[in-house]
């Protein structure tokens, strides 16, 4: 029995070694043959003793003389993913620095508007003295090159992309295929089918960084697990970040075929795909903030086994503390794993403690560099 069992480890090494071997974190997953049954499961990496991600509480900062304005992405505050995050850290920071609530501004943006109207919105917020100004997403990109140029002295932030050139704006980026990546060993893990799905907003790069990560992060916990995935638009069409009624119609489509768990990475429309799981009597993953807290998603957080953290609050927080302390390189490149940038949530109770040292090992091979997440289909 015993040679028996050294054969079964070595089998189930070689076969988490060739698909290992096999997978560029993402692309289509038609050469899947999913049982309908529960996942076959490689050997996972061992949890480590203790935790190697960093940890920032630092000294008392006095923020009462910034004036903050921050220019959402489309669902503004309320959308209970991305902007609601990024409204929590400047929550945070009003709490935390001393910043009147009278010296914040928040405007948002309406789906597939015009270059125009961001730059309005920018200009507003810079002409009435708010400063940093922090622009909640990539679409702002184009719009803050122009604007940060006509307000040399004001700060700006820019989360998800960077503006080549521009001294005075800060990118906040973060490193989506690691938290993904742990999304996908947690769907892989909560399937009874080994068959999981991805529903993403809109078909654009930041997208598909969610995708890769999560697919790579399926296949390493179960390498013959089934995938479906869907985009709710394409490219250039972002009222999928805001169409919950499609975002459910994506989800129910990869529930019919078999899906029983659902990573969502699709903004306000993730409240239809946790419609959708509800009803479908499945598993769904949050995105960007602890979606089983979110009030706006409280009618289906029963659904809600876990959501990837992507710490747009932790990234304003910081930003806004660094302006406030005038040490804007204190901010790390990127915000991934090993500072806390990205991460998984455990609220509700369905990571049990096997799960959650199971996902704690990958996590640290992560941070090793010991996997190398793909941040490309």
């Amino acid at each position: 029995m015993r040679g028996v069992a050294v054969a079964a480890i070595a089998l189930t090494s070689v076969m988490t070694m060739a698909a290992c071997a096999k997978d560029s974190g993402g692309g289509s997953n038609n050469s899947n043959t999913g049982s309908g049954a529960a996942c076959e499961f490689a050997t996972p990496p061992t949890a480590p003793a203790t935790s190697n991600t960093s940890s920032a509480a630092g000294d008392k900062v006095d923020g009462s003389a910034l004036k903050v304005g921050l220019a959402y992405d489309i669902g503004g505050r309320g959308d209970a993913s991305f902007n609601d995050s990024a409204a929590a850290g400047l929550d945070k920071a009003l709490t935390d620095m001393g910043i009147k609530k009278e010296n914040t501004r928040e405007l948002s943006a309406a789906p597939n508007e015009d270059e125009a109207a961001k730059q309005t919105r920018l200009r507003q917020l810079a002409s009435e003295g708010f400063n940093p100004i922090i622009g909640v997403g990539f679409a702002y990109a184009e719009s803050m090159k122009l604007v940060a140029a006509e307000f040399p002295n004001v700060k700006f932030a820019l989360v998800d992309s960077a503006v080549e050139g521009a001294t005075n704006v800060t990118p906040l980026l973060f490193a989506e295929q690691e938290g993904s990546y742990l999304a996908g060993v947690i769907a892989a893990y909560q399937s009874k089918k080994c068959h999981v799905g991805f529903v993403g907003g809109v078909e654009i790069p930041l997208i598909q960084k969610f995708e890769a990560g999560y697919f790579q992060g399926a296949k390493a916990a179960a390498p013959k697990i089934q995938i479906e995935k869907k985009y709710i638009t394409p490219a250039g069409d972002f009222t999928g970040f805001q169409d919950a009624p499609k975002g459910q119609e994506a989800a129910k489509g990869q529930i019919d075929k078999g899906a029983d768990v659902i990573y969502q990475a699709a903004g306000a429309s993730g409240k239809g795909i946790f419609s959708a799981a509800k009803q479908g009597g499945v598993l769904a993953i949050g995105v960007d903030s602890d979606q089983y807290n979110q009030a706006t998603v409280a009618d289906t957080k029963d659904v809600i086994v876990s959501s990837m953290l992507k710490r747009v609050d932790v990234a304003v927080y910081d930003y806004i503390r660094a302006v406030a302390k005038n040490d804007l390189a204190s901010l790390p490149k990127v915000f991934d794993l090993k500072v806390n940038g990205v991460g998984y949530a455990t609220s509700g109770g369905k990571i049990d403690a096997k799960l959650q040292g199971i996902l704690e090992g990958y996590k640290a091979q992560i941070i090793e560099g010991k996997i190398k997440v793909a941040d490309k289909p």
